[in-house]
């Protein structure tokens, strides 16, 4: 055996997980991301999707990806840089920026790319980047890549973050990064407290309203339009794969700052443009957020069902008040032991364990869908109810 692979073969957790018959990843679904899939056969409530809307299904937007294929075929064989830019990528743009209320928008091949390629370009060496420490990997990953000096401050902590932004020389440029919606625990940044606090001291803001978008504010606009800020938010980052059913990401800001980015933001300029069908699945989502309010109203009464009765069911969830809801197991094997009982039971949920939180933190995953109906509700609560108490996780 080469010496790589030696090496490499001595990481055997996943299978010493599938040994003990807990591994819980890569099961392949057979059918629609719908609020019930089929894994092996079965049918599964599915309460693991990101798509909060829960258009991934909705025949619209199929039928709009599929025109878009006849039209423009399957692929664009190269980055918006060169040839890959079309016509229908120039109209997502310009939808989105007057739907965010930006100047203009970037729409990147993956909602990690954006955050990978705007975070490690906008900022010199001599500039500072602070973070929140929960920020999204791809946030973390593209800091990792910038030359500039990093701060990290505390979780949704506004006197760590002012704390920090008062290490920073005044003349540099400083970028506050955060989640608008932490993607595992579901709370919210302080965005008008971050916004307050970037004026006091010159710096600007970008948010990854990922979480967000769909979920808050008038047509799912997220939460810098919830809370009124998004015209002092210097940059909101969005991805399609959620909300918008679809993949891909998009930057919306000022004209300078994408001017900039697209001759300087490597994972723009050298990755292949998105299809034209996740194009136009994107823009046809949010056409349909845009009209439809009653998909955003569903979507928060399943929120409040689900959390009012993990709350009354003794469920440890942490400080969530969004369609993302922890439930806190806090060992690493009885969480992966819960995951496999609970498909059993006919629930999917996603497990999160070290190293993507700390081992004493690792949780179960449960989002919601606004295409749930409250009797799947109140199912996939009786049946993590019976799943908790039975490894004697609540009482």
């Amino acid at each position: 055996m080469k010496a790589l692979q030696a090496k490499l073969a001595q990481y055997t957790t996943p299978q010493e997980a599938k040994a003990a018959g807990v591994y819980p990843y890569f099961r392949a679904i057979s059918s629609e991301q719908d609020p019930e899939v089929i894994i092996n056969g079965r049918r599964v409530l599915m309460f693991g999707s990101n798509c909060y809307t829960g258009l991934v299904n909705d025949p619209r937007i199929k039928e709009a990806a599929i025109e878009a294929t006849r039209k423009y075929g399957t692929g664009c064989a190269g980055s918006p840089f060169l040839n890959g830019t079309l016509d229908l990528h120039k109209e997502l743009e310009a939808a989105i920026a007057d739907y965010i209320g930006k100047e203009d928008v970037m729409i990147y091949s993956t909602g990690f790319e954006v955050n990978l390629g705007v975070v490690s370009t906008l900022t010199g060496r001599e500039d500072y980047i602070i973070w929140d420490e929960q920020d999204h990997a791809s946030i973390i990953e593209g800091r990792r890549l910038s030359f500039s000096r990093q701060f990290k401050y505390r979780h949704n902590d506004m006197d760590s973050l002012e704390k920090q932004l008062q290490r920073c020389d005044p003349d540099k440029l400083k970028l506050i990064v955060t989640d608008s919606v932490f993607s595992m625990e579901g709370d919210v940044a302080n965005v008008p407290e971050i916004v307050r606090l970037a004026e006091k001291y010159g710096a600007a803001v970008m948010v990854d309203e990922a979480h967000g978008i769909g979920v808050f504010g008038e047509g799912g606009r997220g939460v810098c339009h919830h809370y009124g800020v998004a015209d002092k938010v210097d940059l909101i980052m969005g991805t399609f794969s959620k909300s918008f059913a679809s993949l891909g990401g998009f930057i919306a800001t000022d004209k300078e700052i994408t001017n900039y980015l697209r001759h300087h933001s490597r994972s723009y300029i050298f990755t292949a443009s998105i299809t034209p069908a996740s194009t136009a699945a994107a823009l046809k989502a949010l056409e349909i957020m845009k009209t439809e309010p009653e998909i955003q109203k569903a979507l928060w009464r399943n929120t409040n069902l689900a959390l009012d009765g993990f709350r009354k069911a003794g469920f440890e969830i942490g400080n969530t008040s969004t369609p993302i809801i922890p439930l806190y197991v806090r060992d690493n094997f009885k969480t992966f032991a819960i995951t496999r009982d609970l498909l059993e039971e006919g629930v999917f949920v996603n497990p999160v364990v070290s190293p993507a939180v700390a081992p004493h933190d690792t949780l179960i995953r449960f989002s919601l869908m606004a295409t749930h109906t409250p009797e799947q509700v109140e199912e996939a609560l009786h049946k993590i109810t019976k799943v908790f108490r039975a490894h004697g996780v609540i009482e």
